[in-house]
């Protein structure tokens, strides 16, 4: 192996959005994360609604007359 070269492997602090914090090794240090296993519907089994920068609102605003559309066109 060529010395000097390599990434320090350091012991750094992951931080959820939720408040959530443990201890990682790794190259990268401190890391901020939006979501983790605490707060994911996926492992908690909760629906939530996770809107970021006002995406699911302008989703509902485009779609909203979609239907009345369709039926009109029909």
């Amino acid at each position: 192996m060529k010395k000097g070269i390599h990434p320090k492997y350091t012991l750094g602090a992951v931080t959820c959005a939720c408040g959530n914090s443990f201890q990682v090794r790794s190259t990268m240090g401190d890391v901020k994360l939006e979501i983790c296993s605490e707060c994911h519907p996926f492992f908690t089994g909760k629906q939530k609604l996770l809107d970021t920068a006002g995406r699911v609102e302008l989703f509902r605003r485009k779609y909203s007359n979609y239907n009345k559309k369709a039926a009109k066109n029909s």
